[in-house]
């Protein structure tokens, strides 16, 4: 059963990335172009993502240790976090993929209560890193740059919006959040039966769930906020993608501004979280990030096409350790 849930994903995978290859905004030969004018720097931003990951998996890795030992090596889990990223790039909705696919793996070793809140609870730390690098990205904005009425307005909404949803994973935090994703499940009208009868046959392992999410905020904050700091630092780590890819045409831009770039067009990326692989939202921000900076807009064009590919080639990576995972011993 096991296996066959995994071919669904994978497969899955597999016909997003050609849907995919099929809508670069640009012919093959001047995708090749580019790719040469990269040089050394491809390869460079490749390896960078090792790092970023690396730093994921060290993350999850606490967050799944402070309930005990976990049962498994942490090569297992870096090829988890791996292929579940992989899944979410290529899932609409983003996270309907590669979190339950880790829930499934995970579950043979720590049971599924335990594997649910660890990556309910790795999700949340993922995701309100976001929002902590979006906050404290509009500080360095306002430190960097002057900002006129019409920034000033956009910056705030942002701030508002940010702080709104900051306050909402805290409150998730100290309560847990899986009996409170049910309670939102049941509004929706095609899923209302379905939900709440599943959430009348598995309430006591939600309690649980959710007992254990609060548990880690409450008891063992130590925990909390190493995998809330070692998230907010893949973040930035990231930013070194935006900065090895600009210096192939300009050597006027700061990592401080590629943090910007890096911000703001996830921030739009992230609002179109519906689209797979959210096609065209990436390459819509950072042509409006670099535009904002002042800089020229095909920088935006060519950072987006180089991202895209390293997305690309980590995607089949980390379907490739699906399908051959289980075959590597521990």
């Amino acid at each position: 059963m096991k296996n066959k849930y995994r071919n669904i994903f994978l497969a899955f995978g597999i016909v997003a990335v050609l849907i995919m290859m099929f809508t670069f905004d640009m012919d093959y030969q001047e995708l090749w172009t580019n790719l040469k004018r990269a040089g050394i720097y491809l390869p460079l931003v490749l390896i960078l993502w090792l790092l970023v990951y690396l730093i994921n998996a060290v993350s999850w890795y606490i967050i799944i240790r402070s309930g005990g030992k976990p049962g498994f090596s942490f090569a297992r889990l870096y090829k988890f976090t791996v292929t579940g990223f992989a899944l979410n790039y290529v899932t609409p909705v983003g996270l309907m993929g590669g979190e339950p696919y880790r829930i499934m793996e995970l579950k043979p070793y720590i049971g599924v209560e335990r594997a649910t809140s660890s990556v309910i609870l790795y999700v949340m730390m993922h995701i309100f890193s976001h929002f902590c690098f979006w906050l404290t990205s509009v500080l360095l904005y306002i430190c960097l740059y002057p900002v006129g009425w019409g920034m000033g307005i956009i910056l705030g909404a942002i701030t508002i919006f940010c702080l709104l949803i900051a306050l909402l994973f805290i409150k998730g935090y100290q309560h847990g959040m899986a009996v409170a994703f049910v309670r939102l499940g049941s509004r929706l009208p095609f899923l209302k039966k379905k939900v709440i009868h599943f959430a009348e046959v598995h309430r006591e392992q939600l309690e649980n769930i959710d007992q254990q999410i609060a548990l880690l905020h409450r008891q063992k904050k130590q925990t909390f906020y190493a995998a809330l700091s070692l998230e907010y630092m893949a973040r930035v780590v990231s930013c070194l993608e935006i900065w090895l890819i600009l210096n192939v045409l300009t050597t006027h831009v700061s990592f401080a501004d590629c943090c910007l770039i890096a911000a703001f067009s996830s921030l739009l990326a992230n609002l179109l979280f519906f689209l797979p692989m959210q096609l065209g939202g990436r390459e819509g921000g950072f042509a409006l990030a670099v535009g904002g900076l002042s800089l020229s807009g095909a920088y935006g064009v060519y950072a987006a096409l180089i991202t895209r590919v390293r997305e690309m080639v980590w995607i089949v990576i980390g379907l490739a350790l699906m399908k051959v995972g289980n075959k590597v011993k521990e």
